[in-house]
């Protein structure tokens, strides 16, 4: 048996080091392919350029900004999502708080402050509540210095021009996974409660001594997850 082919988005200044645990999971039974997020300003052309060079048919899991570009990829062609899992992530548009940050760290980033505004600004973010993540943390960091700056700016007008997807969720009907760490601190347990109300077939999922990133600080737990809904 042929089985549908695994595409993954990895978040914000990630690269597929992020699903390196889910890789090494699942590719031994079928195809799995990591999605870039590195050459375009807008979640509209990255999910195009992603589609342009995804199998006709796909499983379709994103974590954080992977996981907004993925929903706009089901957006742009739902008939081609054979499933969907959404990791850490947000369906509305960008809040204007937020936005309001984006432009003094894109200010740091342009002046080579890349290395600090991650390590002081976006790491700490990263680990549940209270955890030493000394590896991770170092994987986070090594990832964002390799993508570079002009990513880190693209990927912050993307961000912060996104739509809101949540006519996109209502609409879709195959089988979806919403998963979230349990002190997930960038996009807290309400945005995935809305998306699991929005999704007619899901199933919520909230991965305990966890943060933003589930995939390396709990891989074991998101497997079985990830596994469950692969199967379904």
């Amino acid at each position: 048996m042929t089985r549908t082919p695994l595409l993954l988005i990895p978040g914000m200044m990630c690269d597929g080091r992020l699903f390196g645990p889910q890789i090494a999971a699942f590719s031994g039974t079928r195809a799995v392919q990591v999605a870039p997020l590195d050459a375009h300003d807008t979640v509209q052309a990255l999910a195009a350029d992603i589609l342009a060079g995804a199998p006709e048919r796909f499983a379709l899991a994103g974590l954080s900004m992977g996981g907004i570009v993925a929903m706009e990829v089901l957006r742009q062609a739902p008939d081609r999502v054979d499933r969907l899992a959404l990791l850490d992530t947000n369906p509305r548009a960008e809040l204007d708080e937020v936005k309001e940050k984006r432009g003094p760290q894109m200010e740091a980033v342009r002046a080579g402050g890349l290395a600090q505004v991650m390590t002081e600004q976006m790491i700490p973010n990263y680990a549940h509540e209270g955890s030493e993540t000394p590896e991770m943390d170092a994987l986070a960091l090594q990832m964002a210095l390799e993508l570079g700056p002009q990513v880190f700016l693209r990927q912050s007008l993307a961000l912060r021009d996104r739509p809101a997807q949540i006519e996109t969720l209502a609409g879709y009907a195959g089988p979806s996974l919403v998963l979230v760490g349990e002190s997930d601190r960038l996009c807290p347990l309400d945005r995935h409660e809305q998306m699991h109300g929005l999704l007619v077939s899901s199933t919520i999922e909230v991965i305990e001594k966890a943060g933003h990133l589930t995939t390396l600080e709990q891989p074991e737990a998101t497997n079985a997850a990830l596994a469950r809904w692969l199967e379904a």
